[in-house]
This record gives C-alpha cells, structure tokens and sequence, in this order.
C-alpha cells in the first residue's frame, strides 16, 4: 500500500494510547514493546548474545520492499499469535482473535463501534457466556470493553486501519463512538458478501 508510510493520527482526544510512553524501558513504551514483540513472533528479529538484530532476508525483502515487507508478516502474527489479553491487565483469559475477522466486517460495514458489539454479542452467545457479571455490569458490558480494549486500541488503532472517538457524555447519557476508517483498512481488507 502507498499509505504505510503514513500514520492514522487520533483527531479525538483520548485516556492514554498504545503510543503514549509511560517509562525508561521498552516495555514501558507500549507501542515499542508490541512491535518488537510482533517482529519477533513473525521472524523477522531474533536475539543474539541480548541484543536484537534483523534476519538478513528481511534486510534483503526491505531494501526492495521497504516497509512493506515487515507489514503482512506482523499483521498476520498479530491477528492470529499475538496474545490479545497481554496488554490490557483484565483478568479473564478470553481469546477474542477467532471473532476479528467478523467484527472487522461488522466496523467495516457502518463504522459503529456499539453497533459492532451488539451484533458480536447477538452472533455468539456463546462467547458472552464466558464473561461472568462483574464490576463491569453484565456479560456484554464487560465484552464490550475486552472488545475495546483488544480489538479496538491495540489492534485496529495500532495498525493505523482506524480512529476512534471513544463517545461523549451529554448529560448523563454517554453518546456511542465511532471508528474512523481509514483508507488503508479498506486496502488492505475488502469483504465481498454475496
């Protein structure tokens, strides 16, 4: 895509991102830490005598490539290897990578982030019933924030495929968000339902 070079800027202002550093280290650098993480799980790092250095196909792949040739790679690890649930600090073990590809057909289709999580909710009981009532309120409540959490902020925002308003409050009623498509999400995802 001609758009990776770019980056999704947030036009909302929000709680602390992935992006925002918050320590010394890399792993207090949530986004750093992510995508070495992912380079690593997509072969394209390894670490050698505790420092890390880029595989030489992957140098060669970039030169001809350039960034590009660490995008699929990383993206497909991150979709299907990534352990979603490692950087949010909720205590449930509930693995959300089978569903993305429905709530990304569902986001992509009207852009409702709320909308999305009903109809997540409403296609798989199944996946509601793994969350108990908690603080959070119900079982669809807290989904909703696991959705959030891990679909929402650290994949699709961190990808650059989307913005987020993350809603408003008018009065006491909070008013629903909204995700900002961006063009390289539908460059790199097209659904076509027949």
């Amino acid at each position: 895509s001609d758009l990776l070079p770019e980056f999704a800027i947030a036009e909302f202002e929000t709680e602390p991102s992935i992006s925002d550093y918050v320590g010394s280290n890399e792993d207090k650098f949530d986004a750093l830490h992510y995508t070495r993480i992912l380079a690593d799980l997509a072969g394209i790092i390894y670490l050698r005598k505790g420092h890390y250095h880029v595989k030489k196909t992957v140098q060669k792949q970039y030169q001809t490539q350039g960034i590009k040739a660490f995008f699929l790679p990383m993206l497909e690890v991150a979709a299907t290897e990534f352990n979603w649930n490692y950087m949010d600090g909720f205590e449930d073990n509930v693995d959300l990578r089978p569903f993305w590809l429905f709530m990304l057909w569902r986001l992509q289709s009207h852009g409702g982030v709320s909308q999305m999580i009903k109809e997540v909710c409403t296609a798989f009981p199944a996946l509601v019933r793994q969350f108990p009532p908690n603080e959070f309120g119900a079982p669809e409540s807290y989904l909703g924030i696991c959705i959030k959490s891990r679909f929402i902020k650290c994949f699709l925002e961190f990808w650059g495929f989307i913005t987020r308003n993350p809603g408003r409050l008018s009065g006491k009623e909070r008013l629903p968000g909204k995700g900002g498509i961006q063009p390289l999400l539908m460059q790199t995802f097209h659904f076509d339902v027949k």
